[in-house]
């Protein structure tokens, strides 16, 4: 049986050993769990992706506005504010 030493933050790991505690696992299992699927599917078992912030088209967008603000082209238009409860 091989054993496996990781890191990883403190407030991840009580959150999930919070919601581990709820369904009846521990720790060791899940990762188990998570590794034998990785292993069984030879894939990670759930979709991964990025922010979409740092999207290229987002960034595009974003540093197209700012060219347009700094050649003084950016139109900006009055609104309402809204309030938040």
């Amino acid at each position: 049986m091989a054993q496996i030493s990781l890191r990883v933050d403190d407030d991840v790991k009580r959150g999930a050993e919070r919601t581990l505690n709820e369904i009846g696992l521990s720790m060791s299992t899940a990762i188990n769990v998570f590794l034998r699927k990785v292993a069984r599917e030879g894939r990670i078992p759930f979709e991964l992706s990025v922010d979409p912030f740092y999207s290229e088209s987002n960034l595009r967008y974003l540093e197209n506005i700012m060219r347009d603000v700094k050649d003084g082209t950016a139109h900006f238009a009055e609104h309402d504010l809204i309030e938040a409860d």
